[in-house]
């Protein structure tokens, strides 16, 4: 039953409301002073409070700030018999929900009671889901006990709180963009937006585009002003992945803004500014292609201001138990599945595997065995290869898009065909899913 509390210092008012609201099923209370309704809020922790402006003792205003310090999340609708734009705008200014002229209509009084109460629900489903979201950033959810974990993680507390750029180097399936997201969502601006470009994935042409927005009629298809991730993060974080893919072209322009922190919309004459944090990523040695002239070194030093280096999996194996762990509770709750027995044969052979494809492959993998499985037990014959057989993987050599092939077959015959979830296994939007279905001619077995 939903709570309401009446402050109202008018008796004939305050016991009308508490009738008709009682008999619409919500439990009421109600006080005839402000001060008295402030004990009560405290002493009562009402869902929603029906104030009144006009109070004998302390102003009603007055009453909702220490409401609303006590509650950031109090639903107050304020009351009054004079309509004046002043007090309006100061108690929407406190936090009001909403401002009702007197005498109440019962029916607009309950519409708002009932909006009120809607919002409020919405509210808590979207903080929810904002929480959640953080939570998987933390880092107590990067798994690892290992000295170059345990660095790794002393790194992220140091400038988590800075707005200094970070490099994030590893191999694929590191965990790169996790660390990227931990640093964002323990910042002081983790209300900030959190964007991320794949720079391997967009053409040199769009990802400029993509960067810093156009507007209309700076190119072919642009039929309309569009504002570019640098304009979008605002003072949050730009997430630059495969950094090492950008063209030398492209690399100065992003050198400029670095230095600068303003750029301009392609087509356009007005500079932008921008307050975002970049925070990149690559799997490639930087050093390697500034030698080769593929990778501008002065950028290279702007974004490596602070450098984390994330360890393959295979040279930290005692971190792998507790990865199967805490990947098996995310993949259960995904899969809405109860597989989290691991036999030790099991995880002796998931010790040995050399895990080219680190911690995404080992998700990969337990995400098929989970699938496969008829139980609640891990089973060995439905991890995806022998130990064995991956050593002798390296003698067998053939083209990388042949290898990409069978890797996506594979993980779609372990979705069942859902191409929602093969593209998040792989890490790959749907748009690409699609394209690399139709360039292999690969079988959905069961379409979503």
């Amino acid at each position: 039953m939903k709570s309401i509390l009446i402050v109202e210092d008018d008796p004939l008012v305050r016991k009308t409301l508490a009738s008709q609201l009682a008999k619409k099923g919500f439990d009421v209370t109600a006080a005839e002073t402000g001060e008295g309704g402030v004990t009560a809020f405290a002493e009562s922790a009402p869902d929603l409070v029906l104030l009144d402006v006009r109070l004998p003792d302390i102003d009603g205003l007055e009453v909702l700030r220490r409401i609303r310090e006590r509650n950031r999340r109090a639903v107050i609708l304020v009351m009054t018999a004079f309509d004046d734009m002043k007090t309006t705008v100061e108690a929407i200014k406190l936090g009001a929900f909403e401002y009702l002229v007197k005498p109440l209509n019962m029916t607009e009084l309950e519409l708002a009671i009932d909006k009120a109460f809607q919002v409020r629900a919405l509210e808590e489903r979207v903080s929810y889901l904002v929480e959640e979201r953080q939570k998987e950033y933390t880092i107590d959810n990067i798994i690892g006990r290992s000295a170059g974990m345990r660095g790794v993680f002393k790194i992220i507390g140091s400038v988590a709180n800075t707005r200094t750029n970070v490099l994030i180097q590893g191999d694929s399936g590191t965990g790169k963009e996790l660390v990227a997201k931990a640093i964002h969502y323990h910042s002081p601006f983790r209300d900030e937006p959190f964007i991320v470009i794949n720079c391997s994935a967009i053409q040199d042409t769009l990802l400029e585009s993509e960067l810093f927005g156009h507007v209309k009629g700076a190119f072919t298809d642009a039929v309309s002003e569009t504002k570019g991730k640098f304009e979008i993060a605002g003072k949050g974080t730009l997430f630059l992945d495969e950094v090492g893919d950008v063209s030398p072209n492209l690399q100065s322009k992003l050198l400029r803004v670095i230095e600068s922190r303003d750029f301009m919309k392609v087509g356009g004459e007005r500079v932008l500014k921008t307050e975002a944090r970049i925070i990149a990523a690559t799997n490639q040695n930087l050093k390697a292609l500034i030698d080769k002239g593929r990778f501008r070194e002065d950028l290279y030093y702007r974004l490596k201001v602070v450098e984390i280096t994330l360890p393959p999996l295979r040279d930290r194996r005692e971190d792998i138990p507790d990865l199967v762990g805490y990947l098996l509770e995310k993949i259960n709750r995904e899969l809405r599945r109860n597989v989290r027995k691991v036999p030790p044969e099991v995880m002796k052979t998931l010790l040995e595997l050399p895990w080219r494809g680190n911690v995404r492959e080992l998700e990969n993998a337990l995400t098929r065995a989970v699938i496969l499985a008829k139980g609640d037990v891990l089973l060995k014959e439905n991890l995806p290869v022998e130990p064995d057989e991956r050593r002798t993987f390296s003698d067998d050599l053939v083209p990388l898009d042949e290898v990409e092939k069978k890797y996506i077959q594979h993980v779609l015959s372990a979705v069942h065909g859902s191409k929602t979830r093969a593209s998040q296994i792989l890490q790959i939007s749907r748009p690409t899913l699609d394209k690399k279905i139709k360039d292999y001619g690969l079988d959905l077995g069961e379409p979503s």
